[in-house]
């Protein structure tokens, strides 16, 4: 299945922050979307240090933490997208 989006301002994230197990991404329109952080393993296993340490990839079309190796694109999470399991990184 393809699936488009187009991105325009409101669509880009600005910030980025972590309540407990969720990240929230604030986006330049204001809204916050939520997500699970165990929808992204790297994530779910960095430390707190490790997952403030991101950027913005662009004008914020994604976020990078590059302690972990991540990057998110913002369409995918406004989609609700985790990553597939042949990308998940194996636990040992």
């Amino acid at each position: 299945m393809n699936i488009s989006v187009n991105l325009d301002v409101s669509t880009l994230a600005r910030t980025v922050r972590f309540e407990g197990e969720r990240m929230i991404v604030i986006l330049t329109d204001e809204r916050e979307v939520s997500v699970p952080i165990n929808w992204y393993p790297r994530l779910a296993r960095a430390t707190p240090q490790q997952r403030d340490n991101w950027r913005l990839i662009g004008d914020g079309e994604g976020i990078h933490w590059p302690d972990v190796d991540e990057d998110l694109p913002v369409a995918g999470i406004l989609l609700g997208l985790k990553p597939p399991p042949t990308l998940a990184p194996k636990l040992h």
